[in-house]
């Protein structure tokens, strides 16, 4: 998932957030300042982060992930039962309702994972063509037939994007009207979506625990700046704040009023490489990237000791992870005679930057210097999120850095999404190994867990052979609230438990 940054620039801007002062006040009401926009309210038509979060709040999956991120719960889905050749999934869903007061049929949840399966705009349909069908066979039971055995299958349905939607109201609405005003399943309602400022959520009556959600609503307001958004939190203006600054980590600690959480995290960062912009399809020139590019000094100046460095697009802690896979090391007389051998001596690049973002505004410094040494220029291009995200979907840049936290509990979602996925270009890098194509597809269905185990652990080899993207480092979930806010928490697949949070 990508992070989205918007810098605070405008009069206007300024006093929509003066605004947030008098809401975050209202009792009950939990406001979050966040970087990202909402982009939709389409489950499967985002890949970003801050979707995600916010569809978690609005919408129920069949199968969740608990707090620990380390094992599977149910959610809409009360039970279920895998024949013993792992084709047939027997889900049996419990009483609930839509937000209109509608029941939650086997009907809408067939409906959801055919939709995210077949639609064009699926970003996800790879993930979910294991499926062969999806029937109701009645109102509470949702048989579900694999084309072949998946292990992933049961994780696959914990993701944000395959959250249970009304097949009625989407067929009434239409796929944009419900995109901008989503009948929801989960334990808030989209009460307002002001673009550019915040979505205004209000507390589900209908959902089937709403008994245990105490707050009222919940206001994710976008504040792009890191300082703008800490201070606010600091002067009571804001309730809580994600991506806390990793230079304001010790100072806020301080602060009596605030708890600064640090939570376990699947995140990493790292630096996307367009592979169809000349040069750069060149395995041995992205290698000299990777060489030329000092990660441990990069982790030190910038996370402040709260990163590591990464060298595998599976984070540590996630399943498969390996431990002993390669790490390139920092070495920029190699990486010159490399790009001399692939004749990119003198190479240039567009480097689009997001901009307010502190940690990626220095990677940005440190890494045009780097690149400097070994005799490339690297032309920095700020921009603001709207045009970030056009401009990877467009091909429209040569480096970016970008983070993915991981969604399920399965390595098959990230894995798929950039290095085996033709539908969003390998996460925008236009990534192309046939091989390692067929061997995503290949792990997706193996049932041994050593033979399953051996696949990533090549998977990782070989991206990391080729350079698909550039590992920078891993790092916890930083995030902030103030001292009345209690169980605010973020677990390692990022997801928030708002409906367990409480405001005092």
């Amino acid at each position: 998932m990508r992070s989205k940054h918007l810098k605070l620039l405008t009069a206007a801007t300024l006093t929509v957030c003066t605004l947030a002062a008098g809401v975050a006040q209202a009792a009950g009401v939990l406001t979050i300042g966040c970087r990202e926009e909402s982009t939709t309210f389409d489950p499967i038509k985002s890949a970003q982060n801050r979707d995600n979060w916010v569809f978690s709040n609005v919408y129920d999956v069949l199968v969740r992930v608990d707090n620990t991120g380390t094992k599977l719960v149910p959610g809409l889905a009360e039970s279920w039962h895998v024949s013993d050749d792992g084709l047939t999934y027997t889900f049996k869903l419990r009483s609930a309702k839509f937000s209109d007061g509608s029941p939650i049929t086997a009907s809408d949840a067939a409906f959801s994972l055919l939709r995210i399966r077949d639609n064009k705009g699926s970003l996800w349909s790879d993930s979910y063509k294991i499926i062969d069908k999806a029937q109701a066979t009645d109102p509470q039971t949702l048989v579900v037939t694999l084309t072949s055995p998946s292990v992933p299958f049961l994780a696959q349905l914990a993701l944000p994007n395959v959250s249970i939607l009304s097949q009625k109201a989407m067929e009434k609405m239409g796929e944009e009207a419900y995109a901008q005003d989503p009948v929801a399943s989960g334990a808030f309602i989209v009460k307002e979506w002001l673009r550019g400022d915040r979505v205004v959520l209000e507390k589900n009556p209908n959902f089937w625990q709403a008994d245990k959600v105490s707050l009222d609503g919940v206001e994710w307001i976008s504040i792009p700046d890191d300082n703008t958004r800490m201070l606010k939190v600091q002067a009571g203006e804001l309730d809580s704040a994600i991506f806390v600054p990793f230079s304001r980590v010790e100072t806020l600690k301080k602060d009596p009023n605030l708890v600064v959480h640090m939570d376990p995290s699947t995140r990493e960062d790292h630096l996307l490489i367009n592979h169809e912009h000349g040069l750069l399809g060149k395995p041995e020139v992205r290698q000299a990237l990777d060489l030329a590019i000092n990660k441990k000094s990069l982790v030190d100046t910038v996370t402040f000791g709260h990163g590591q460095v990464a060298y595998s697009y599976i984070p540590k802690g996630a399943l498969y992870h390996n431990a002993d896979n390669l790490q390139r090391p920092y070495d920029p007389e190699k990486a010159k005679k490399m790009l001399a051998d692939a004749g990119a001596s003198g190479l240039k690049l567009n480097y689009v930057v997001n901009a307010g973002n502190e940690a990626d505004e220095q990677i940005a410094v440190l890494v045009q210097q780097q690149l400097a040494a070994v005799g490339v220029t690297a032309t920095l291009q700020k921009v603001d999120p709207t045009q970030s995200w056009q401009m990877l979907i467009d091909g429209d840049y040569d480096l970016s850095v970008m983070y993915w936290t991981n969604d399920i509990l399965d390595p098959d979602q990230k894995t798929t999404f950039v290095l085996g996925h033709d539908t969003n270009m390998n996460y925008m890098t236009r990534y192309k190994n046939d091989k390692v194509k067929d061997l995503v597809a290949a792990a997706r269905v193996e049932v041994d867990p050593t033979k399953r185990k051996q696949m990533y652990t090549d998977l990782q080899a070989i991206a990391k052979q080729d350079v698909n993207w550039i590992d920078l480092y891993y790092s916890p979930y930083i995030n902030i609230s103030r001292k009345n806010i209690e169980h605010f928490q973020q677990n390692p697949l990022g997801r928030f438990s708002l409906e367990e949070t409480v405001k005092r």
